[in-house]
């Protein structure tokens, strides 16, 4: 199964008995709380999932959005219709409809679920398609999913600094704070030693969608990993890392994912941080 699925493929399956379960998760680090701009309008059928409370657990020592409990994160997902043998669909919106929804993609996959797709574009695609979208809040409609983690692979930051050191260890965050130019969301700014830098951004056009699968496979090859044995994924704090991990996937790279990231590697002082030119593109 294609880990992206496109807006008129989403909208025939919708039109078709027992259609996708529909998460909607827009999520946005220093804006509005999304389930009020959910209310005002999501692609119909769609419940809210709660980045913040239902995807990561408290931040702290494990960092900014470290995995959160399985028991919350199951309930969080019956809540919504999940069921094992029901196909997901999750989006967000935006001017970066895919991180948010990625995030909710890799933790149901690491969780054991294995039909879960990311809306290309997210809501964003589906209005200007002229799909219409339904307001208000919704009922929940209960599933039974249940939590079997390791469907995806999860580094901690012993593995990411080995992958750094044998692999290929990329680095999802803006090349400013790759470097250590700036650091606006932690309190030490650098880059894990040996990562290279490659700006999940630059996996989305002007339009917010995934650029075609050869281009990233281009992208992706000439950062080495195709050479590769293993290829890891870390940004600040778990959550753009996880649309870089779709991004590889969809260029048939496998990925760790590690979900610290940036927030968790700074709590030890003893661990190396390196600053200076941002390798990679």
């Amino acid at each position: 199964m294609d880990s992206v699925i496109e807006v008129e493929e989403l909208a025939e399956r919708l039109s078709s008995p027992g259609g996708p379960c529909l998460l909607d998760v827009r999520w946005l680090r220093d804006g509005p709380h999304g389930r009020r701009q959910y209310e005002g309008g999501h692609v119909p059928g769609a419940h809210f999932v709660d980045l913040d409370a239902d995807l990561a657990g408290p931040p702290g020592p494990q960092g900014r959005h470290p995995l959160p409990p399985p028991e919350i994160f199951q309930a969080a997902m019956r809540q919504a219709g999940v069921s094992p043998e029901r196909e997901v669909v999750v989006y967000g919106r935006g001017q970066d409809p895919m991180t948010a929804a990625s995030r909710a993609w890799w933790m149901l996959r690491w969780a054991g679920h294995g039909q879960v797709r990311v809306l290309n574009g997210g809501l964003r695609a589906w209005t200007a398609a002229g799909y219409e979208v339904e307001r208000g809040p919704r009922a929940h409609e209960w599933g039974d999913f249940t939590v079997s983690p390791g469907g995806m692979t999860l580094l901690t930051a012993e593995d990411a600094a080995s992958v750094a050191r044998t692999g290929l260890l990329l680095d999802a965050r803006a090349p400013e704070r790759y470097r250590g130019d700036v650091e606006p969301y932690d309190p030490v700014a650098g880059h894990i030693p040996g990562a290279v830098n490659a700006p999940a951004d630059y996996n989305l056009n002007e339009h917010g969608l995934l650029v075609p699968r050869e281009r990233l496979r281009d992208r992706f090859h000439a950062l080495g990993a195709d050479r590769a044995s293993e290829v890891g994924v870390y940004c600040g704090s778990g959550v753009r890392a996880a649309q870089q991990v779709l991004a590889l996937e969809r260029a048939g790279i496998s990925a760790g994912l590690y979900i610290g990231s940036w927030s968790n590697w700074i709590t030890d002082p003893t661990r190396p941080i390196a600053t200076g030119s941002a390798a990679g593109s």
